[in-house]
């Protein structure tokens, strides 16, 4: 209930009470509100003294906290959810330490079947697209992407998802406080069709110390994490460390050899996370995830295969003559044109194309679909 959950996050923000020395308050006082209001005898039994001492001078500086935090999500229009409501994701129950309280932006589907699309804040090119793509056909066939909403391989899941079905953000701070700044029109556009989750009550800055905290809901979530780019030291092999430990699946998608950002998928292949290449790669080992996505028509093309509208005839048979994965150079599309056309011609048209955002041009000056 969402007075429970305002009453479990004032406790919280008490310094080194933590979610299992509140459950311990809750089972001895009756429930969320004794656990805010125990005396300080029963405090004692439950945790150390730091934690009393914070918790009884955080009652005496705001003695109203919970009742602000109800009235803060109220204003907001953002749903408390605890442990025993209904909105409240069956699979997350099961993780170590569920929340206690979930703040939420948007619409629940608690028994959705969700995928987590994780990666680096620093995400090459081909991470970010890697990101988009694969969370696009995952969301075609009626999967839920989760991520964190960072920058990078994040917010690039969010926005494939976006493309064709649903997906939910999971913050590292308040639920009205956007971080990055950048990903505010995302989260809003998210919170449309999703939700955008996060267990810190209203107001709550990010902290290096709340990522980590944040991931193991994204892992909690999920039947699988996928993580696209991760350095070796990283907060997306936390996050899957976490799905691991949960016994839920581990994906990973290749890179470069000389890549930094892929030496963490690599060595997750090396101990047995699933290599993914496409979304089928995950698709296969799920069931239920056997659909066709209810935004699709029988028979129709896939966003992937459709040549954009606005180019011209010339810049058509370019354009076919291209892959997402393969970069061209102009010699290797002159070649394939079969004389259709000369070097400063194809250059030209590739120009356009860029301009137009059918294409895009690598470092090497070769050229992918966009």
């Amino acid at each position: 209930m969402a007075q429970d959950g305002a009453f479990f996050a004032a406790a919280l923000s008490a310094s080194g009470v933590g979610i299992p020395g509140v459950e311990r308050l809750a089972a001895d006082t009756g429930g969320a509100r004794g656990a805010w209001e125990a005396d300080a005898e029963i405090l004692r039994r439950h945790l150390d003294e730091k934690a009393v001492a914070a918790l009884l001078k955080l009652r005496r500086e705001k003695p109203q906290l919970p009742e602000q935090i109800a009235e803060a999500c109220a204003k907001l229009g953002v749903s408390i959810w605890t442990r025993d409501d209904d909105e409240y994701p069956p699979i997350l129950r099961e993780i170590a330490r569920p929340p206690l309280a979930l703040f939420a932006r948007g619409t629940s589907v608690p028994d959705a079947e969700r995928i987590a699309v994780v990666g680096s804040r620093h995400a090459s090119p081909y991470g970010r697209r890697v990101s988009e793509e694969l969370a696009m056909g995952l969301a075609a066939r009626g999967v839920t992407v989760v991520s964190g909403a960072a920058r990078g391989v994040d917010s690039a899941a969010h926005t494939g998802a976006l493309r064709s079905g649903r997906t939910v953000a999971v913050l590292g701070c308040g639920i009205d406080v956007v971080y990055p700044p950048e990903n505010a029109k995302l989260l809003d556009e998210i919170a449309e069709s999703g939700v955008v989750l996060s267990e810190y009550p209203p107001g709550t800055r990010p902290v290096a110390a709340f990522f980590p905290q944040r991931n193991r809901i994204i892992s909690g979530l999920s039947r699988g994490t996928l993580v696209v780019e991760a350095a070796e030291r990283s907060g997306s092999l936390i996050t899957a460390e976490l799905a691991l430990s949960e016994g839920r699946d581990v994906f990973a998608v290749p890179g470069g050899i000389y890549s930094d950002t892929s030496r963490g998928c690599h060595r997750l292949i090396q101990q047995g996370a699933k290599l993914v290449t496409s979304a089928a790669d995950v698709l296969d080992e799920y069931p239920w995830a056997k659909r066709e996505s209810p935004r699709k028509k029988s028979g129709g093309s896939s966003a992937n295969e459709t040549t954009p509208e606005n180019l011209s005839a010339e810049e058509r048979a370019v354009y076919a003559i291209l892959s997402k994965a393969d970069p061209l150079s102009v010699d290797d599309i002159v070649y394939r044109l079969h004389g259709r056309g000369d070097a400063s011609n194809v250059a030209f048209l590739l120009l356009q194309m860029q301009l137009k955002g059918a294409i895009l041009e690598d470092g090497n000056h070769a050229y992918t679909r966009a």
